[in-house]
């Protein structure tokens, strides 16, 4: 599973991490994902989205059908 929320485009952030000494190794700041299933009353079926804690918090504003539309609206396929 990529770390990549599908509502809200969020992926990891890249950087270094810089010890007491200054010695500079890389990692990586991963969004909070997860998977979630919804259910579309409009299509009468389940669907299972990566999404990250904003993501969650979006389909709670705007609805599950509207969220959808905009990632169809993106070409991306639910």
């Amino acid at each position: 599973m990529s770390a990549h929320c599908q509502v809200t485009g969020r992926k990891p952030g890249f950087g270094k991490s810089v010890s007491h000494s200054h010695h500079r190794t890389s990692r990586r700041w991963d969004p909070n994902i997860q998977k979630k299933t919804y259910f579309l009353a409009s299509e009468g079926r389940r669907i299972t989205l990566t999404l990250s804690a904003k993501g969650i918090k979006t389909i709670d504003r705007d609805g599950i059908d509207a969220v959808v539309a905009r990632i169809r609206a993106r070409g991306e396929k639910v």
